[in-house]
């Protein structure tokens, strides 16, 4: 699933002045954020309800849909162009409808990032780290982006330059995945360091575990204190689909930071599972009440 920005985090000081003077620059931003904003609205969209629906919709329920969601039909229309050319939705007309379902590689990332979204690992660790390694020269600069790009989304952590980790084997995911080209330039090995503390050393060098800590107990801070709420059953139609999104777009870029590390690993207090606990019992419990306000949509 797709990684975005929140409204918080749309804080770039290069686009704030008082004189105006950059205004046709901080329209173009705005305008620029509002297309990513909806094109990761209509992902969740699809993620949380559209795919039960045989992953498809027409446009103008895709319209009414994220119009509750405060997102105009003039976006909405160009934000489905572009993942339409993009290869993440297929379009077909019949009559004067436009209907727009999944195309495979849109239900292949949308299941893989429902996985890492819901679930986390429950296992004991067996000590064993996997290790990627490659070498990519700097003329062939967008292969190794590329390949960095696909290791973070597989929850692997860059231990040093060239050198990527992970507590579980996802190896044959990330070659599976990365592009030919990109594959022969990979070497994988797995390993056991030289005891508990060289582990937990090597799971703070790979993440920014502080920061995912400080994020989590943030949404823990704002959502519990909401669950009463939600449970009481008084958020009902446009208002508990605009919560339970919310919430899925609060979250659910955390866990594609998170090594979801085996307990052994995981820093003292670690928050994140009492996070995933909040997230879970939220988005249960709003809903029946949003399916039933999208179902009054699709038309």
């Amino acid at each position: 699933m797709e990684r975005a920005r929140d409204d918080r985090q749309w804080r770039d000081p290069r686009l704030t002045t008082a004189s105006g003077s950059r205004s046709d620059e901080v329209g173009a931003a705005r305008l620029a954020w509002a297309h990513m904003r909806a094109r990761s609205l209509v992902f969740n969209l699809f993620g949380d309800y559209l795919r039960y629906r045989d992953g498809q919709v027409r446009l103008r329920s895709l319209v009414a849909l994220m119009g509750e969601l405060g997102v105009s039909e003039a976006t909405v229309r160009t934000v489905a162009t572009r993942m339409r050319r993009e290869g993440w939705l297929l379009s077909r007309r019949e009559g004067r409808e436009t209907t727009y379902e999944l195309t495979p590689a849109s239900w292949a990332v949308l299941d893989e990032g429902r996985t890492r979204i819901f679930e986390r690992t429950t296992a004991g660790w067996d000590g064993q780290w996997h290790l990627v390694m490659y070498s990519v020269p700097e003329s062939e600069r967008p292969i190794r982006e590329t390949l960095r790009k696909q290791l973070a989304w597989a929850g692997f952590g860059p231990l040093s330059a060239g050198v990527w980790v992970s507590p579980h084997d996802r190896t044959a995911e990330v070659r599976d995945r990365v592009d030919p080209a990109a594959a022969r330039r990979l070497d994988v090995f797995h390993a056991k360091s030289a005891g508990a503390e060289a582990d937990r050393d090597i799971a703070s060098r790979a993440w920014d575990m502080a920061g995912l800590a400080r994020d989590y107990r943030d949404l823990i801070d704002r959502y519990s204190p909401r669950l009463d709420e939600y449970r009481s059953g008084r958020i009902i139609g446009r208002e508990a689909l605009a919560a339970r999104m919310e919430l899925v777009h609060d979250y659910r870029v955390l866990p594609f930071r998170d090594p979801d590390l085996p307990r052994e690993l995981q820093p003292a207090q670690w928050p994140g599972r009492a996070a995933h606990e909040v997230f879970l019992e939220g988005h249960g419990l709003l809903r029946v009440a949003a399916e039933a306000h999208v179902d009054t949509l699709i038309m």
